[in-house]
């Protein structure tokens, strides 16, 4: 019986298959698509996680349109009015992307450079209002009270939330923050509070108007309980200290757990997109230095559209778990 050896008559590049690429794709598109579908996994993990957490506490979770409803330079409640218009730039950028990728194809590199300066643009104003948006939920608008169980009372006139600012009278004098310096075992500590529990409270008994508002969720009504002036006085019997902000540990809007989720979540995608921008920086570059004319393909181009939508729609998902949902 007669071996038959195969012996590659020419040369080819192994990718190739034996004269045709699989899918019709290039290697370098097809470990773009490898690693896609793997980061697609890792989001989906998280977005899982904030799901189940979500309805575990669905009675007493933040509600997104009493969270996000800051706009830049604009006073008053814009509930998700930002973030929608955060969600818009984003999605252009991706549209300037495909026609980046599309100009490609034609070789029209002119078009491609500005096609993707646009691009770039996008996704550094996205990132920004990203960073602007972390900065108003980490310094908090309103300000509320911790009870011993952990639960957040907040503080309503005439059905609106209000600040602390609008009823405490008086400034936090009781004594400094602790430093380093002149701290006690020299340990240092967070900054204190604009207003101390005992001026919110002696505030409060002397505002007949000013009522609380517990984490707990009428199901029907969809809205925070508001409590009588009774039960928010014995509530606040139960307050342990004055919540500004929110970080790991602390959240004035509920829940500690949404803040967790909600920096992870979004700062992990905030991430995405600066090493998109990054990225993008590079192959700007390269085109207008005419790389990919001299290679005759702006495959690059391609490889890179692929990841700025998949962040893209990435984006869309956390956009409805966090905002819509």
């Amino acid at each position: 019986m007669e071996a038959t050896i195969a012996v590659k008559s020419e040369e080819k590049n192994a990718w190739d298959g034996g004269g045709s690429r699989p899918f019709g794709a290039s290697y370098g598109k097809m470990m773009m698509w490898f690693f896609i579908v793997s980061d697609a996994l890792t989001f989906s993990g998280f977005l899982a996680a904030y799901g189940l957490t979500r309805f575990k506490f669905i009675d007493s979770w933040p509600i997104a349109d009493q969270v996000f409803n800051h706009f830049p330079f604009i006073h008053g409640d814009h509930p998700m009015l930002f973030v929608a218009l955060m969600t818009f730039i984003l999605i252009f950028s991706s549209v300037t992307m495909v026609l980046a990728v599309d100009a490609g194809h034609r070789m029209k590199k002119t078009q491609v450079t500005w096609y993707m300066l646009l691009t770039i643009i996008g996704g550094l104003i996205f990132l920004g209002s990203q960073a602007w948006e972390w900065k108003n939920f980490i310094g908090g608008t309103y300000g509320a009270v911790k009870t011993t169980e952990g639960q957040v009372l907040q503080f309503v006139k005439e059905g609106h939330q209000i600040a602390l600012s609008d009823f405490v009278v008086g400034a936090h004098g009781e004594r400094t923050t602790h430093t380093r310096e002149n701290g006690l075992w020299f340990e240092s500590e967070a900054a204190l509070p604009t207003y101390s529990l005992q001026q919110v409270i002696s505030s409060y008994e002397h505002n007949p108007s000013v009522l609380i508002r517990t984490e707990e969720i009428d199901l029907e009504t969809k809205e925070k309980k508001i409590l009588s002036r009774e039960e928010g006085s014995r509530y606040l019997l139960m307050a342990t200290k004055v919540v500004e902000g929110a970080n790991l540990t602390e959240n004035e809007y509920g829940k500690t757990l949404f803040a967790d989720f909600f920096f992870f979540i979004t700062g992990f995608h905030g991430f995405h997109v600066f090493s998109g921008i990054l990225i993008n920086i590079i192959v700007f570059f390269n085109v207008i230095l005419g790389t990919y004319e001299k290679r005759g393909h702006y495959n690059m181009v391609e490889k890179v559209g692929l990841y700025w939508h998949f962040v893209d729609l990435v984006w869309v998902f956390v956009f409805t778990f966090f905002y819509l949902v």
